[in-house]
């Protein structure tokens, strides 16, 4: 309790020093997502938005969330992007009332109506196994089929999935076998899984990285990101498992009170209207709302979706890293 305490003094602490450069009215935004995509929603924000002195910073959904929480309407966050909705259900006291602020004509179960009127579904985020072929060729080895071929021996070693405890796509990943297998099932499952990784990432982009670097020949990963490499050439294959790629779900809020500022609303507008559709047309497409399109080249279509019923629950999800003991 006093570690966390600590880190969240010195989170504060960051934000306070950023929040005040030259002008005091600074609209901060905390953003959960990749920096490649925190830096392209700066840029945008930089261009429509001259005038206003707005700083997009990064933090993990936890961290974000566990701010919020501690500080309420006193935090010096304005806007939270691509904290993931467990989260958001376990803040919605401490967020605006956004009502008639989206024109996204999103999919059944996923409009601002749906989530409460307080926070805006952000992504979709989906995972797969992935493979780097030259990694496995190199060790004469066959690609996984299924998440019990990732139990085989000749995989020991070779093997990287995000933790859980620090990475929302670990935890969709856990929580898809624990929706097939139940939770003693899948907390064996991942004993076995264990004794083949290399090792349990901290971030989502964790097994990524390795296999780009050739450190691991599997990685169980976000598609979007195994897409992008492929795409830049990197020799790597995209398995989705038998149960269906698993996945969570993002939003993007107001803090209490910050519908009252018409900069801040301007600014988030903008981001629930323009900067969403062009993340995802450009960054992550799996499909949120109607005739969304998608810009990245060879993105698998009709993609099978795991049975992810409670991915929404932050109980669930507490209940269930409580039993992780990795």
């Amino acid at each position: 309790m006093k570690k966390a305490l600590i880190v969240l003094i010195a989170i504060t602490l960051i934000f306070t020093a950023f929040a005040t450069v030259g002008n005091e009215e600074s609209i901060v935004i905390c953003a959960s997502s990749e920096q490649f995509r925190n830096d392209a929603l700066q840029e945008q924000l930089n261009e429509r938005f001259p005038d206003k002195n707005i700083i997009v910073m990064y933090m993990s959904t936890g961290k974000a969330a566990a701010k919020v929480l501690a500080e309420g309407d006193g935090t010096e966050i304005d806007i939270l992007v691509g904290l993931e909705t467990g989260y958001m259900n376990k803040i919605t006291e401490c967020l605006a009332d956004i009502s008639g602020m989206s024109d996204i004509p999103y999919v059944d179960g996923l409009t601002p109506a749906d989530n409460g009127h307080r926070w805006i579904t952000w992504e979709k985020q989906a995972g797969a196994i992935i493979v780097n072929r030259d990694i496995l060729d190199k060790y004469g080895l066959e690609a996984p089929e299924t998440y019990e071929d990732l139990l085989k021996p000749e995989y020991k070693g070779l093997i990287a999935m995000p933790d859980p405890k620090s990475s929302g796509t670990g935890y969709f990943f856990y929580k898809s076998w624990v929706n097939t297998m139940g939770t003693e099932g899948a907390l064996e499952y991942v004993d076995k899984l264990h004794e083949n990784l290399k090792q349990f990432t901290e971030s989502g982009s964790g097994p990524i990285k390795l296999l780009k670097q050739g450190e691991v020949a599997i990685g169980l990963a976000l598609t979007f990101q195994a897409i992008s490499e492929i795409n830049d050439g990197q020799p790597f294959e995209v398995i989705f498992p038998e149960t269906g790629s698993p996945y969570s779900l993002t939003g993007t809020a107001m803090i209490d009170g910050r519908e009252k500022n018409s900069d801040i609303v301007e600014v988030y507008e903008f981001i629930i209207n323009e900067f969403l559709v062009y993340d995802k047309e450009n960054f992550s497409p799996e499909n949120i709302y109607e005739g969304q399109k998608n810009n990245i080249e060879n993105y698998p279509e009709g993609i099978v979706y795991a049975d992810m019923t409670g991915i929404q629950e932050i109980k669930e999800k507490e209940r269930l890293l409580e039993l992780w003991k990795y």
